[in-house]
């Protein structure tokens, strides 16, 4: 144990037990096979999420956006490495593609250290070997959605995603940390399809509204089976760096 956690204790994001970054159970918590996600407005495009919100998973985002928890970005890149392998084994995604971290404004990332989302997908992107492609981007004057209602998140959006750079010819698989109204995956779908992305799919880390979707079953090795070993595999990858 370094000095560092002797004077400050590394507590779980997922519950605040102390001794680890992640215990155990937090992330047996994360280990559900994706579902799609069906939001009452028509979001542009398929948008997968990795389970859904709880408040684990609300403790592990909060802990890496607003409390500056740097380590536990690789979790959740592993969640998505682990989420992206099982889609691809199912057919639901390309075996290539480039991953596209939703945007943020310019002002939260700066007071977050940086972007955690692109963090996450950055460590995704280490474990899968896909790209990343950091090409959206948020007006400077967008309010902050998480201030709106569901109403206003849709109106909020609208022509505020732009894409900095094009994206390449590879698929692009927009990915976020919490799938609410859909609003911001919708508008980076729109977005990426106009400047001449294809095949865009959306992957995020939980829905808040309940499945109310279905995934195709029968194809490839058993859902949750698939999940389990992937998940295992990578998260002890991420405990023994």
């Amino acid at each position: 144990m370094s000095l560092g956690e002797l004077i400050f204790p590394s507590a779980c994001a997922g519950c605040d037990a102390p001794g680890e970054i992640l215990c155990l159970q937090c992330r047996e918590h994360l280990r559900q096979p994706p579902y799609l996600v069906a939001r009452p407005r028509l979001l542009g495009a398929p948008v997968y999420a990795l389970g859904p919100y709880s408040d684990i998973r609300r403790r592990i985002i909060i802990g890496m956006k607003e409390s500056g928890n740097r380590p536990v970005r690789e979790f959740v890149g592993a969640v998505f490495a682990a989420g992206l392998a099982h889609l691809s084994a199912r057919g639901d995604i390309p075996r290539e593609f480039t991953l596209v971290p939703a945007p943020t404004r310019p002002r939260s990332a700066r007071a977050r250290g940086g972007d955690p989302v692109a963090m996450a997908c950055h460590a995704a992107a280490r474990r899968q070997r896909v790209r990343v492609g950091e090409v959206l981007t948020m007006g400077q004057y967008t309010a902050d959605q998480s201030e709106l209602n569901a109403q206003d998140r849709w109106a909020n959006l609208q022509g505020r995603v732009r894409v900095g750079r094009f994206v390449g010819q590879a698929p692009a698989l927009l990915a976020d940390d919490v799938i609410t109204t859909g609003a911001t995956l919708a508008a980076s779908i729109s977005a990426l399809q106009a400047a001449g992305g294809r095949s865009v799919r959306g992957i995020g880390l939980c829905g808040c509204l309940d499945k109310g979707g279905s995934y195709p079953r029968g194809r490839g090795m058993p859902e949750v089976f698939t999940c389990q070993v992937i998940t295992s595999a990578i998260m002890r990858s991420v405990t023994e760096r």
